[in-house]
């Protein structure tokens, strides 16, 4: 199974020369800043309140961009909310999260580097053509299930949608789309109670501050 962060890097890639979508920076790190503490909140590692963020189970997960980012959610004294927690992140760890995601994804087959030296400021802009198209398509597939067929989706589905959402990133991903046109059911699978039923409070706190952070010039 991708993480979150995977799942993100994977829809924002043309598959035409391995482009990236055209997204706002701020939409870019909070996207990748909330994924990351969405893959902690299904790992069961992180949960929510109305005034912080807070580790429930410290056991590392083996990933390191997920490790790291709990390890400093658990050593933080201060009482630090969804939204400040994103705001942290995206500041430095998103990017952090980004290189190393795309080398995980490199080191599975499924994106390549454009060359053989590692240098982010050209990934940053480019990859060489996605080298597994079916974890591509897979990725978008379920996006797109979810989003225009009436079946229930998997909490994590529901949830991905969610943090697309609110990134503002839709129209990036699906230039083609009238992002109206599926509104009321992107706002039905964000409140659907399987999500809360899995992860109680995290996601929409979540949700909520990437969405008034991307937005922020």
């Amino acid at each position: 199974m991708l993480s979150f962060t995977e799942d993100i890097l994977l829809l924002l890639l043309v598959e035409e020369g391995g482009t990236a979508a055209q997204v706002q920076r701020p939409a870019l790190a909070c996207a990748f800043a909330g994924a990351v503490l969405m893959d902690l909140a299904f790992a069961n590692r992180i949960d929510t309140d109305p005034a912080t963020v807070f580790v429930v189970d410290r056991t590392p997960i083996g990933n390191p961009v997920l490790d790291r980012v709990l390890a400093m959610i658990e050593r933080t004294e201060e009482a630090m909310d969804a939204r400040a927690w994103i705001g942290a992140l995206s500041e430095r760890e998103a990017q952090i999260a980004r290189e190393l995601t795309t080398l995980s994804l490199v080191r599975r087959g499924i994106v390549s580097l454009p060359d053989d030296s590692f240098n982010w400021a050209r990934v940053a802009s480019r990859l060489n053509p996605v080298v597994d198209h079916a974890a591509r398509r897979d990725v978008r597939m379920r996006v797109r299930g979810a989003l225009f067929s009436d079946d229930i989706p998997a909490p994590r589905d529901a949830a991905l949608i969610g943090l697309v959402d609110a990134c503002g990133i839709f129209g990036g991903i699906f230039p083609d789309q009238d992002i109206e046109e599926f509104r009321p059911r992107v706002e039905m699978l964000r409140g659907m109670e399987l999500i809360t039923r899995e992860i109680p409070g995290a996601i929409s706190d979540i949700e909520n501050g990437v969405r008034h952070l991307a937005a922020t010039p």
